[in-house]
């Protein structure tokens, strides 16, 4: 069976990228794969008025300009309804996570789809997916008490039912042992 990787790249940097360059290396440790690439600091629009009237009404019942609106929130939906694992390469930008990951989480966070809410609270729909944060920061290391993309982003993907996720600090340069690492996060469901 042929694992599904949405990788999702939000680091502002290309060129010198340490989350990005951690992340081919990691997904060069699994050849087969098949990866679904999306590029987020090319810019994910923020969610909008005809967005969140059109979240609230059937399909049926929704205007062209609502049904525009979601068009790329159901095109990021099908991505990772499709994925196995996630993989997330991101910089850590005043404390937490760039704005074109927030506002991809903002676009995929739909109830009824990724979450519906129950007598007992929300429950996650995106359940048995994996995810990989592959984290760059000049100075802020995970869990410390100025980390705040890494609770923000735990508690995120667990509300989607996303609750096995792996944070790793991208190295300058990463060598064998913290790929290895890396790509046992994402092999160790798969052997379950």
């Amino acid at each position: 069976m042929t694992q599904t990787i949405l990788r999702l790249d939000a680091s502002a940097r290309h060129s010198g990228s340490r989350s990005r360059r951690f992340a081919d290396a990691v997904l060069a440790g699994l050849p087969g794969a098949h990866v679904i690439a999306r590029e987020l600091a090319a810019g994910v629009p923020q969610i909008t008025e005809a967005y969140t009237s059109a979240t609230f009404k059937a399909p049926d019942d929704r205007s062209q300009a609502e049904r525009a609106a979601l068009a790329l929130s159901d095109e990021l939906l099908a991505e990772l309804q499709a994925a196995d694992t996630l993989v997330i390469s991101m910089a850590t930008y005043n404390f937490n996570l760039p704005a074109s990951l927030k506002a991809w989480i903002d676009q995929v966070f739909r109830a009824g789809i990724a979450f519906r809410y129950t007598e007992t609270g929300p429950q996650g729909l995106l359940t048995g997916k994996t995810a990989l944060v592959l984290r760059a920061s000049a100075g802020t290391p995970i869990g410390s008490a100025t980390d705040f993309a890494t609770p923000y982003l735990t508690f995120a993907l667990g509300f989607i039912g996303i609750t096995d996720v792996t944070f790793l600090d991208a190295p300058a340069e990463a060598g064998p042992a913290e790929i290895e690492a890396a790509v046992a996060a994402i092999r160790q469901p798969l052997a379950a």
